[in-house]
């Protein structure tokens, strides 16, 4: 969250140091959540077998409002079944639960890319008992084996899994991306998709805008906002309780929330300061944007979908790589009844058939560095 934007709310920065008092020094050094970002730093560094360390790179994995959806079901050191928790669904944004497979898809990949660094290949098998199709069910995602091959070759993308962040700054306007560079990244795509980017011109200008639109449509809708709401995370205590949806840490923003200035009441009421500066930071996003880059499938299946994320995963990692800075601006391709004009605009901008599916939308561009989002330790995500 912005900081000059909620200063406008508390009024000037006497509120905040008057909040903490002669201890806001100790206040302020100890907000960040450390035990919530551990996973981070536990990532291949404590597991004897090969699949819990490609498995805790794989947790890592960027996924819808940070649900983590991916619950593991370990056969052995070797063998294990990926599921879905039917709990971290996002019914109002995401009725077809396409985004959640599109999540899955992205941590799929990073434990294939992960296996290739300890020298083994990942044996992926989509949808062992069926694919669903309307909804998720209790089928498992994918049966996954790890084969011990020397032939293997590492991924040089293994290198930028600890570096990839979701970036929602605003970007630096002053700072175009190269041709080259955005070529580049649509390359780490692979051939399973349709890849596309822009960085200047009309077509920019044109994303920026509907962009924009979407995001504040989302905002504008009671039912889709409110779900971001509820799992806004505020403050080190929530984050650290519960490390998975929309966190909002540091000192200022936590200071906010015990004034009563920053609250999931005065997020969510669209007549309070709090609601219209988000608002604000909506146009911010969008409009900061310096590139962007989509991924389009033949088809909107669930292994196109699968497909589609373990892309996007490629996608991130080589945009990492190449020091730019990302986020995803799918709300465009929601299909819920608010967003419906806006997804037939895109469709008809970026897609070239009727059957062409656009699957994500990311903005790019070059901004400060952020720390990563918190993750739930690899334990939790574990059945045996």
């Amino acid at each position: 969250m912005n900081r000059r934007k909620f200063l406008k709310i508390a009024g000037s920065t006497g509120v905040i140091v008057a909040a903490g008092g002669a201890g806001i020094g100790t206040f302020v050094a100890t907000r960040t959540p450390h035990a919530a970002l551990k996973p981070w730093q536990n990532a291949g560094s404590q597991y004897a077998d090969p699949i819990r360390n490609a498995l805790s790179y794989a947790i890592l994995a960027p996924n819808p409002h940070n649900r983590q959806p991916w619950v593991v079901d370990l056969r052995s050191d070797s063998e294990a079944m990926l599921l879905c928790d039917q709990d971290r669904l996002l019914p109002a944004t995401d009725p077809f639960d396409r985004q959640i497979v599109i999540g899955l898809g992205c941590f799929l990949e990073v434990f294939k890319i992960a296996a290739t660094h300890y020298g083994y290949h990942a044996q992926i098998t989509l949808f062992p008992d069926g694919e669903p199709e309307e909804h998720l069910d209790e089928r498992p995602i994918a049966y996954l084996k790890l084969i011990k091959d020397s032939q293997t070759a590492k991924d040089p993308l293994f290198a930028h899994i600890l570096d990839r962040r979701t970036n929602r700054e605003a970007y630096d306007i002053t700072r175009s991306i190269a041709q080259g560079t955005l070529s580049e990244i649509d390359l780490a795509a692979g051939e399973d998709v349709i890849v596309g980017s822009v960085g200047d011109g009309p077509q920019l200008e044109s994303l920026r805008a509907l962009t924009r639109d979407a995001l504040r449509d989302e905002i504008l809708d009671p039912p889709a906002f409110q779900e971001s709401v509820d799992l806004m995370r505020i403050g080190r205590a929530e984050i650290e309780a519960s490390p998975d949806g929309i966190y909002l840490g540091g000192a200022f923003l936590e200071t906010l929330n015990k004034l009563s200035v920053l609250t999931r009441e005065e997020l969510a009421n669209p007549q309070s300061k709090a609601f219209q500066v988000g608002l604000d930071m909506v146009d911010e996003q969008a409009l900061t944007a310096t590139g962007f880059v989509w991924i389009n499938t033949l088809g909107n299946t669930r292994l196109n979908q699968i497909a589609a994320g373990r892309s996007y995963l490629r996608v991130a990692l080589s945009v990492t790589s190449q020091g730019l800075a990302m986020q995803p601006m799918s709300q465009a391709l929601q299909e819920y009844a608010a967003m419906q004009p806006h997804y037939e605009k895109i469709h008809a901008m970026l897609t070239e058939s009727s059957d062409e599916r656009v699957q994500m939308l990311a903005r790019l561009g070059y901004a400060e560095a952020i720390q990563p989002a918190p993750r739930w330790a690899l334990s939790t995500r574990i059945k045996t």
